[in-house]
């Protein structure tokens, strides 16, 4: 099974990429939603969040509501540093058992010819680069992005404090071995998509003629 890492700062594409890759037959696995599945109610996790963001990120069971942490979080790099140092170590385990399964199970045969992960926060996982194939980055210009998210509904200021989160453009495209432009915001990143595919090789994935995907750019 090939493994790579796609990467992209916010309103890219790189969520388009890889549900496309996933429409074609590949294991997608969202990093985002991955952290998600460990907050667990009452964990260790859980409490130190609402410590660190208030207790207003939490509903009346005790589970995380999303959008709210997000508010806090996102609010500046300070915030965000301090998301990342909470979630990150249980999340890079928890990914790493994805990767690297326990030796018992090394014999068993892939199941699926590609896995594809998509990463927001790539410096998060820099270190955990060389246990793939390959680290794939989608790229859109700053401006781009932002009136994209705008579009969709984010306000300037939510885009702004995001992107500042988050790599420069040329920072983001140094951390990748291979990049795919996505300016155009059209069926050019499909057909990119494909393209890369082909050069790597990899078998066993649906062949797409004409892709019919539904552009969000996120």
């Amino acid at each position: 099974m090939y493994t790579v890492f796609v990467i992209g700062n916010i309103a890219s594409g790189k969520s388009t990429a890889t549900r496309y890759l996933e429409s074609r037959g590949a294991r997608r696995i969202d990093l985002d939603e991955l952290a998600k599945s460990l907050y667990v109610p009452g964990s260790d996790l859980v409490s130190a969040l609402a410590e660190t963001f208030g207790r207003d990120i939490l509903d009346t069971d005790g589970s995380i509501i999303p959008a709210r942490l997000a508010q806090h979080a996102f609010s500046s790099h300070e915030q965000t540093e301090r998301l990342n140092a909470l979630v990150h170590p249980a999340l890079k385990q928890r990914l790493a058992d994805q990767l690297v399964p326990d030796a018992c199970c090394c014999a068993t045969p892939a199941s699926y010819p590609l896995m594809v992960i998509e990463v927001s926060v790539p410096r998060s996982v820099e270190d955990m680069f060389p246990l793939v194939d390959e680290v794939l980055a989608i790229h859109a210009p700053y401006d781009v992005r932002r009136e994209r998210a705008c579009a969709r509904g984010l306000l300037p200021e939510q885009f702004e404090a995001r992107a500042a989160a988050q790599p420069t453009d040329d920072e983001l495209c140094a951390m990748a071995s291979f990049v795919i432009d996505n300016t155009q915001g059209d069926d050019t990143l499909f057909r990119a998509l494909d393209a890369w595919v082909d050069s790597r090789g990899i078998r066993g994935l649906i062949h797409a003629d004409s892709p019919q995907q539904s552009v969000s750019f996120e």
